[in-house]
């Protein structure tokens, strides 16, 4: 326990003192200063009830005293302001951990699992950082590097519904090529499904019409450039990225997937890549060649440094994120943070009983 402004109580207890001994002398000190005096007071001063209630009087008169001599010192205490110092470590092995996912409805099923599995991780972690990327034709941060992991878990929750949505959408809805072959039972729930996963789509499907959809390199770019102060190498970065690497454009993008895994490179980013199984992939909207798109991926992955995983009935994705949980993270350099926190409880409790003594004595003192 330290002292902000110890010189409150180094003048001020002093002081204290010497209004208690003024008092205590001017006391002593009065005299009569004129008036009529009562004969035979002697006789009454030694009668036994006056005694009672001079030696009640003078214990009361005491108590005052000491609770406005402790009440003052209490108050100079707090004024002082006590408080305590504490040290916070921070940044060792610390990692910035950004999810990247392709939310085009052709892996929702992947999306749902990699989501759900994720949640226990953040949970766990303990000065990390992590964030959310989603895009498809466009890029949305949605959680900008944190790490209130609180946070984190309700945004993954909120995620969490849309793929489900997705996935009532495809399989309710995906096989109707056009509006008016959907049953007129289904229409109501139809008009639904498309509000609700409207409102998650309008920030990933900018200017689709024109650009297409699916458009990995610039969604991976899009996430490398969300990590803070990118050019700092003193922390550990990993993007998870889940997609099936069926680039559905209609113009040239900005940037294509290899391009994006050059840069990861460079900022020392390493990648872990989600693909989905080849039924996962078959049964989906997708156009591109199985095999062809896998093998572009896992190159783009592995030159990364990272490493490539395709779901399937051996490995799941639980497998997968415990894996990405268990790599080293970067030794960082210590940051110490010295904090001073104010500690007034103590003293204000004991100003608070002090004031009420001193103010139940001087109620009996009156009655």
């Amino acid at each position: 326990m330290v002292l902000r402004y110890p010189l409150f109580l180094i003048i001020g207890i002093p002081v204290v003192v010497l209004l208690m001994a003024a008092l205590h002398f001017f006391r002593q000190k009065r005299s009569f200063k004129g008036g009529i005096k009562a004969a035979n007071t002697k006789i009454v001063k030694e009668l036994p009830e006056y005694k009672k209630i001079k030696i009640f009087q003078i214990a009361i008169t005491i108590v005052m005293e000491l609770a406005l001599c402790v009440s003052l010192i209490s108050s100079l205490y707090l004024m002082a302001r006590p408080s305590k110092i504490e040290t916070l470590n921070n940044g060792v092995k610390k990692r910035d951990i950004f999810l990247c996912m392709d939310v085009s409805y052709s892996i929702y099923e992947l999306n749902l699992e990699l989501v759900d599995n994720l949640e226990d991780v953040v949970r766990g972690l303990d000065g990390d950082r992590f964030g959310v990327s989603i895009y498809n034709t466009s890029t949305v941060l949605y959680v900008p590097m944190t790490d209130d992991y609180d946070f984190v878990i309700q945004k993954l929750e909120e995620i969490k519904e849309y793929f489900v949505l997705q996935e009532e959408y495809m399989s309710d809805f995906g096989d109707y090529e056009y509006l008016h072959e959907i049953p007129e039972q289904k229409i109501d729930r139809y008009y639904e499904l498309r509000e609700k996963l409207d409102y998650y789509d309008a920030g990933t499907l900018v200017n689709n019409m024109s650009k297409g959809s699916s458009l990995i390199g610039e969604g991976l770019a899009s996430c490398l450039y969300s990590f803070p102060h990118i050019e700092d190498a003193e922390r550990t970065r990993i993007i998870i990225m889940s997609t099936d690497n069926d680039q559905q454009e209609r113009g040239r993008p900005l940037l294509e997937l290899p391009e994006a895994a050059d840069m990861c490179k460079k900022n020392g980013v390493v990648i872990f890549g989600l693909f989905p199984n080849k039924e996962v992939f078959t049964n989906g909207t997708t156009i591109g060649d199985y095999d062809t798109e896998k093998s572009q991926f896992k190159t783009a992955v592995e030159k990364t440094g990272g490493k490539f995983y395709e779901q399937s009935a051996t490995l799941t994705v639980s497998d997968i994120v415990k894996d990405i949980q268990a790599q080293e993270a970067m030794e960082v350099d210590e940051i110490v943070i010295r904090k001073s926190i104010d500690q007034p409880k103590i003293p204000f409790i004991i100003l608070f009983i002090s004031l009420t003594v001193f103010f139940i004595m001087g109620v009996i003192l009156v009655i």
